[in-house]
């Protein structure tokens, strides 16, 4: 016997689900069009006078985080312009760089863009094994120019090696006038993040924090009792953004963030999350002039590292009926083990897909 009921049931929630994925597109397309008029009116304003900068009442002032993007130099890179003309929608795109060290892992990575049924995607193929792989796979593929800087690293190196050459890679994509949502491939894709993003600021980017204080902000009172009175000293802390995961505006402060990432990791031995964090936030002081680019947190729950997902998210009874955007596997090193396993729960509904691991890592 069919039941009647469960089936208008699960009518009912799938109508509401198309709707708001409906709803959701609309309102990424308001804030793209309201990010499009402030630009406008910030670059009819340069050059003129000063009064048109006149205060508001109080209460109705509030600055411009939108920097305009830079004028596309098709001739900066002819063959990748063209390439990027066939693959953007709307001048954006994801882009990966990989080599034949993840290729399985790049393999479930682009399996499940494509079951979302995301077009604009790119991988930057490191070595000949990938771009041929991608190709066979109808993977939309770019391979670089010879580069020996580039090329010693992208063919050998490992993880952290290979994730610091996208800031100079990325650099050419800017100049052509793309935004582009730069993604690691230790990435599940359940949505189509183009849905989700601000587009107000310069880096938009996934955090590292586990919950709201980590990843948004928080006050930290430092205790020094040897002060007596003056004991308690205010701090502000913020877990770091996530350099494996973030979307970047064609912007004169994006690219210099690109060129001063680049330039210090060229010359230091240092992670390059924690040199794309250092030039994000350090402000300006005696000795160094800070970077001045307007930047925005993505929301934990629907771009979630596996921190969030391994301690909180799976045991919640709640929190487990939200669906993310992505799942980026970055706290745990049993990468692949694990993305097979968001799969299970997320995409084929095996409720105990994720119980067999632990927190963290063994």
């Amino acid at each position: 016997m069919v039941d009647t009921a469960a089936c208008e049931s699960s009518g009912r929630v799938t109508n509401l689900e198309s709707q708001l994925a409906s709803l959701e597109r609309k309102n990424a397309e308001l804030r793209r069009q309201i990010n499009e008029l402030s630009m406008k009116l910030q670059l009819a304003g340069q050059g003129k006078d000063e009064t048109l900068y006149k205060a508001g009442p109080f209460g109705t002032v509030k600055a411009l985080r939108t920097n305009p993007t830079v004028m596309p130099d098709e001739s900066v890179n002819p063959r990748l312009a063209k390439i990027l003309g066939e693959v953007a929608v709307k001048k954006e795109l994801i882009v990966a760089l990989a080599n034949s060290n993840v290729r399985e892992m790049l393999e479930v990575w682009f399996t499940n863009i494509k079951r979302v049924g995301i077009p604009n995607f790119l991988v930057v193929a490191l070595d000949d094994n990938i771009e041929s792989f991608c190709k066979s796979k109808g993977v939309p593929v770019y391979r670089r120019d010879p580069d020996e800087g580039i090329d010693n690293i992208a063919k050998t190196g490992g993880n952290h090696a290979v994730s610091g050459l996208k800031f100079r890679v990325l650099r050419e994509f800017l100049q052509l006038g793309y935004s582009i949502l730069l993604s690691d491939i230790d990435i599940i894709f359940l949505r189509n993040p183009f849905d989700h993003l601000y587009r107000d600021s310069d880096v938009e980017s996934m955090s590292d924090g586990h919950n709201n204080m980590t990843a948004y902000g928080f006050n930290d009172v430092f205790d020094e009792p040897s002060m007596g009175w003056a004991r308690y000293a205010h701090t502000m802390r913020i877990w770091v953004y996530n350099s494996g995961f973030f979307y970047i505006r064609p912007t004169i402060p994006s690219i210099e963030l690109l060129d001063r990432v680049a330039d210090r990791l060229s010359h230091e031995k240092a992670w390059d999350q924690a040199v794309f964090n250092e030039e994000l936030f350090f402000p300006s002081h005696p000795g160094y002039e800070g970077l001045y680019a307007s930047r925005r947190t993505m929301d934990i729950y629907l771009f979630m590292n596996s921190k969030v997902l391994f301690k909180t998210v799976r045991k919640d009874a709640q929190l487990k009926k939200l669906k993310p955007v992505i799942v980026h596997l970055n706290y745990h090193p049993d990468k692949l083990d694990r993305m097979k396993a968001v799969i299970e729960f997320y995409v084929n509904g095996k409720q105990d897909a994720l119980q067999r691991f632990p927190d963290g890592s063994e």
